[in-house]
């Protein structure tokens, strides 16, 4: 499955699952870790919030790589990795990122038969087939452009229950090593055919971010920057503007600057914006007559205080064909 743009603002996924598979290693370890149990969800009250230490969050200029397509040994310079939630983290010497596909299931996987692997389309059919979106017929609703189906985050039941089952997530990136969460997918209200509102789904984020932050991790905006269906200004403080302030901690933006956008993230969260720009959406804009492409305008821009890199689409390791690396 190769990542493909949504469109301005949108949570896009650049996760590669099979390529990512191939590059786990000793994650079949990881994933025990990962594994379902029974536990009632673990939300602090703002008493016990106020003694847990505010998560560390990444250096803004300290490089990025950005390896959901497959781990591999970070470039040169590099202090901030991200790697899908199944993958090892980078090790002691980076601040390591944890994706987790939040709103949506990982696709089922190609060719292989029987039960679905843990958090595909079929392991939630299997286990939890409540917390799927259907329409009106019973069918289930399918982003169709990645084969994942969305979850039914309409209720305060539902969100509740959906929390129980990806704390295990989190608390699987806790003990693993990583310091921080990428949710993607935060804007699926816009595939959900009118079903489920973004208000619904910022919702159930007010109560992931505490989860979240309750095991001492960060969390990341990823995309979804445009107001009234997106966080705006307020990615800091919607969770709580008074006791603690709380919300995001940093942002993840794919192609903010293609789509002449990043200022809406830099606004909130300064220098702490990540910024992936992909080869095959790199337009050439102009300025007072000069032609540079929008990786080239940022880079100019914004290079010397926040990390920005310029990826293939498809995310591929070194040696890959298309693999493409630049940093400002």
């Amino acid at each position: 499955m190769q990542p493909r743009p949504r469109g301005p603002s949108s949570a896009t996924k650049r996760w590669a699952a099979a390529a990512a598979l191939g590059g786990l290693g000793v994650t079949a370890l990881i994933a025990v870790a990962f594994g379902v149990s029974e536990r009632p969800p673990t939300v602090a009250t703002p008493a016990a919030r106020a003694d847990i230490s505010a998560p560390a969050l990444p250096p803004a200029t300290g490089g990025f790589s950005y390896q959901l397509g497959g781990s591999y040994a970070p470039e040169a310079g590099v202090q901030v990795v991200s790697r899908d939630r199944r993958a090892e983290p980078a090790g002691d010497g980076f601040y390591n990122v944890c994706y987790v596909n939040l709103l949506q299931t990982q696709p089922d996987e190609e060719g292989v038969a029987g039960p679905g692997g843990y958090g595909t389309t079929q392991w939630w059919i299997d286990n939890h087939p409540d917390l799927l979106l259907r329409d009106t017929d019973g069918a289930l609703v399918i982003d169709g452009e990645w084969n994942e189906a969305l979850f039914d985050v309409r209720t305060p039941a539902q969100r509740e229950r959906l929390l129980d089952v990806q704390h295990e997530w989190f608390q699987g990136c806790a003990d693993a090593g990583y310091q921080a969460i990428e949710p993607d997918n935060l804007d699926a209200a816009g595939r959900s055919a009118g079903l489920v509102s973004f208000a619904q789904t910022r919702e159930y984020l007010k109560l992931v971010v505490p989860a979240v932050h309750d095991l001492g991790l960060a969390i990341a905006q990823k995309n979804t920057s445009d107001s009234p269906d997106g966080y705006g200004l307020t990615g800091r403080t919607f969770v709580d503007t008074t006791d603690p302030v709380q919300g995001f901690d940093f942002a993840i933006a794919e192609e903010c600057a293609a789509h002449s956008e990043c200022d809406a993230y830099t606004d909130v969260y300064g220098a702490l914006v990540f910024e992936i720009e992909y080869t095959d959406a790199d337009p050439v804009q102009q300025r007072d007559g000069v032609s540079r492409t929008a990786f080239e305008w940022i880079c100019r821009d914004d290079g010397p205080e926040r990390s920005i890199i310029l990826r293939d689409r498809a995310l591929q390791p070194p040696g890959a064909p298309g693999h493409v690396h630049r940093e400002c």
